[in-house]
């Protein structure tokens, strides 16, 4: 059979409108389809009918649900049995020569066409199984998948009806939050009409009913209460308000009777009342305060009226701190310190336990030093109470506006102002040995990193506060009030000049940030009237940056520079040739000169190290300095020594020979400055000094 048969096996089956299937076009009405069976193929047909018209259509879903898989399978392997033998015979045959048209090969042939259509439709009957298989499995799943929704919704239902049942269990109604009286008290004070015993005491919700009703009348008449209550209270804060009014009245009175008598205090010197406070709240200074309070008080009054002191602070918290404890009667202070100690240490962390360390006193004194030019050095000296010292910050009042000179930044920093007021006292490190001990007990390295908050523990400090701690040097035996009282007038004096010192350095780095050095009128005869050389520039830098610098060596070698100094650099030209000073200035200027170390640019690079003439203007400036001093208290020592660089760098230039033909006088450089003699000695030093009223210079 051919392929072409095959697929005519399945023709379109075409409706009318009248509902009649129709065959495909081009086939007789009256034509039956018919379809070939194999020898082992059972089908059926369903006959459909049409009016008068039998039309026969095969479909094979209607056949799929009578036959058994079993029997197609046994059919399946009866056709292949059969398809396989069918295929041994064909090839014996070929082998026996028989031709390939002959008739044996050609029955043998279509036998095994019709047996490959059984085999197609075995395939397509159990692909059909398969997607009915398929498609009863998905129905199922979808009837499970309804079931098990329905029993999620069920499972909700019954959790949301169990939550409202436990709601339910375990409401709480408000009266149970009220305080009620007990049971005796409520049949014993409340009347009968409300108690009902009869009733209540047998049934447990009639009484709980009952005692509500009873509160509610008791809070009645407690309201009423209240209201009365808050009546009375009005009435009685007019009536205070009443006389407050009239006490306030008496304030203004009395307030002009006290500054009416200011004036007499003020003339006869004597401020009762100032001196009244002040007494009252100098009962609650730590020691050492109240020494350094009443030995600065008295100064001031005897020797300096510029001088004034006065106490700040919370007094309610030095009130507090100088209460003793109820406990602590019948034992030493030393002991009863210790057990405090104890018992602040094993109960508070690392961090409270350096804070508690370093705590301040609540009370702090302030003395103001006033200057003539009305500048005021304000000192706020503070106690800590566990190290025992006093410490001290600074603060500078002024006239004027000070903000011009930048190199002058550090010159009245507070941070800086009191270092080595005197020598070596540079208020880094407390001066008391035990303070070792103790911050090894709470971590603490060094006291120099809390000096910016708490203030700088110089040992004329601790003087002025009747303190003195053991140490290397030899001890004056004094102690108390004895010891501030032989410190005090040195060490104001100090302070004062301290002030002025720094202010005067403060006017003159201005001039000299503009190329100007100021030289006073009583200082004129130390220079000639003409000087070419002058400042170009003045600048401050910092401690590295002079140690970095290569003509500054010897100095530091020599131990002349500290930490605490300030560093300055001065450029002076004249012409081609340019001098770079390094200067250091010392904390106690002008007590310590400041020292000054030369580089010329020159006709190369020179130093003092490497040109003796240079050496010898060090000299000039750094050694001979009684001559720069100027008038007490010497403030002008450092533009005097500037204005004497310039001069000797006039000598050095002008004497300086430039031609080797042996002609007189340089051609840059014109001679102006009178010399005896242009050099001297083997290495020929120039004349740097200058005498007056002569005018002319000569060597040392």
């Amino acid at each position: 059979m051919s392929s072409d048969a095959v697929k005519k096996r399945k023709p379109k089956v075409i409706r009318s409108e009248a509902g009649a299937p129709e065959t495909k076009r081009g086939r007789a009405e009256g034509d039956q389809v018919t379809y070939p069976a194999g020898p082992h193929l059972i089908g059926q047909r369903k006959l459909f009918t049409a009016k008068n018209q039998d039309v026969r259509v095969y479909n094979e879903e209607v056949e799929l649900e009578v036959r058994d898989p079993q029997q197609d399978y046994m059919l399946y392997k009866d056709t292949c049995a059969a398809l396989a033998k069918l295929m041994e015979e064909i090839q014996e045959l070929k082998a026996g020569g028989a031709k390939v048209q002959s008739v044996e090969i050609e029955e043998r042939r279509t036998q095994c066409s019709v047996h490959f259509i059984t085999l197609k439709k075995l395939n397509r009957l159990a692909h059909m199984r398969l997607k009915k298989g398929r498609d009863q499995t998905h129905e199922a799943k979808q009837r499970v998948d309804v079931l098990h929704l329905q029993l999620q919704n069920l499972l909700y239902e019954v959790m949301h009806l169990q939550k409202e049942i436990g709601k339910c269990l375990e409401f709480r109604s408000q009266h149970e939050e009220i305080e009620l009286v007990s049971e005796e008290e409520f049949f014993q004070e409340a009347p009968a009409e409300i108690s009902r015993p009869h009733v209540t005491r047998d049934d447990q919700h009639q009484l709980t009913l009952a005692r509500l009703d009873w509160e509610l009348e008791q809070r009645k008449r407690l309201a009423e209460q209240y209201k009365m209550s808050l009546a009375r209270k009005e009435k009685i804060q007019k009536a205070i308000e009443q006389k407050r009014e009239y006490l306030s009245s008496l304030q203004p009175g009395l307030q002009n009777i006290m500054q009416a008598s200011l004036p007499v205090q003020e003339y006869l010197a004597i401020p009762f009342e100032h001196m009244q406070k002040q007494a009252e709240v100098a009962r609650h200074l730590p020691p050492p305060l109240y020494v350094l309070l009443v030995q600065a008080g008295a100064y001031g009054q005897a020797c300096d009226k510029n001088l004034s002191v006065s106490i700040s602070g919370d007094v309610d918290e030095a009130k507090a701190l100088s209460r003793p404890p109820e406990d602590s009667q019948g034992t030493s202070v030393g002991a009863t310190e210790h057990s405090q100690t104890l018992i602040f240490f094993s109960s508070v962390q690392l961090d409270d336990k350096r804070k508690e360390m370093l705590r301040r006193h609540p009370l702090s004194l302030c003395v103001d030093l006033k200057c003539k030019d009305g500048s005021v050095l304000h000192l706020f000296f503070y106690y800590l109470m566990n190290l025992n010292i006093l410490t001290v910050k600074t603060k500078v009042s002024t006239t004027t506006d000070l903000s011009g000179a930048v190199s002058a930044g550090e010159l009245l920093n507070s941070e800086s102002l009191l270092n080595c007021l005197y020598a070596s006292d540079h208020g880094k490190e407390t001066p008391n040995p035990a303070n070792r001990y103790q911050f090894d007990k709470v971590g603490i390295t060094t006291f120099g990193d809390y000096v910016s908050d708490l203030g700088h523990p110089f040992v004329w400090v601790q003087k002025l506060g009747g303190l003195q701690f053991s140490s290397g040097g030899a001890q004056s035996g004094l102690t108390g009030s004895a010891l501030s009282a032989s410190h005090m007038e040195r060490t104001m004096k100090l302070l004062r000049g301290r002030l002025q010192a720094r202010l005067a350095l403060h006017k003159q780095f201005s001039s000299l940030e503009h190329s100007i050095i100021p030289v006073s009128s009583e200082c004129q005869h130390l220079f000639p009237a003409k000087v070419v050389s002058g400042l170009v520039r003045w600048t401050t830098m910092s401690c590295q940056e002079f140690t970095e610098l290569g003509f500054v060596q010897h100095v530091l070698k020599a131990g002349l520079v500290h930490e605490t100094d300030l560093f300055f650099m001065a450029t002076v030209e004249r012409g081609t040739a340019r001098l770079r000073a390094a200067v250091v200035m010392n904390p106690r200027y002008p007590d310590v000169a400041p020292l000054f170390s030369l580089s010329l640019h020159w006709k190369g690079e020179r130093s003092g190290r490497t040109d003796d003439n240079l050496q010898a203007m060090e000299s000039e400036v750094n050694v001979f300095r009684s001559e720069l001093q100027g008038p007490r208290p010497g403030l002008q020592l450092l533009t005097n020594q500037i204005q004497r660089l310039c001069v000797c760098l006039d000598v050095y230039l002008e004497t300086e020979s430039q031609v080797c033909d042996g002609s007189e006088g340089p051609k840059e450089f014109p001679r102006e400055k009178m010399c005896l003699r242009t050099a001297r000695g083997p290495s020929r030093l120039k004349p740097f000094k200058y005498n007056h009223p002569q005018g002319f210079f000569s060597h040392r």
